[in-house]
C-alpha cells in the first residue's frame, strides 16, 4: 500500500512541476524569435495588456500564430510559428508576455 502511495505522489509532483510555465523560458523565446522583428522590445510587450496577452495565447498562442500568418511583414517568422516548437513551449512565452504586460506593474530586462 505504501508503494502505490509514494508512486501516486511522485507521478503528481512530477506531473505538476513539469506543466508549470517559466517567465525565464519566455524571455529567452522572445529574444531570440522575437525580437528580430519586434525590436523595440519592452514597448512591444507593454502595448497590451494581461487580458489581451492570455486571450492571443490561449490554445498554445493560435491566435498569436494566426496574426504572424496572415501578415506578410511577418514572413521571416511562418516557420517558427507553424513549427511544434512554438506550441510546446508557448506557455512559457506567455508567462513571460502576461507578466510583463501594460498593466502588470513590471518591467522587463531584455539585454
Amino acid at each position: 500500500m505504501k508503494k502505490i502511495l509514494l508512486i501516486a505522489l511522485s507521478l503528481a509532483f512530477f506531473t505538476l512541476s513539469s506543466s508549470n510555465a517559466a517567465i525565464y523560458k519566455g524571455q529567452r523565446i522572445f529574444i531570440k524569435k522575437c525580437l528580430k522583428c519586434h525590436d523595440s522590445g519592452q514597448n512591444f510587450i507593454a502595448k497590451y495588456k494581461m487580458k489581451k496577452w492570455k486571450k492571443l495565447m490561449r490554445k498554445k498562442g493560435k491566435a498569436l500564430a494566426e496574426i504572424h500568418l496572415k501578415s506578410e511583414k511577418a514572413k521571416k517568422s511562418w516557420k517558427y510559428f507553424k513549427s511544434k516548437k512554438y506550441s510546446r513551449k508557448s506557455k512559457h512565452l506567455k508567462q513571460f508576455l502576461v507578466e510583463y504586460a501594460k498593466d502588470s506593474g513590471n518591467v522587463p530586462a531584455c539585454n
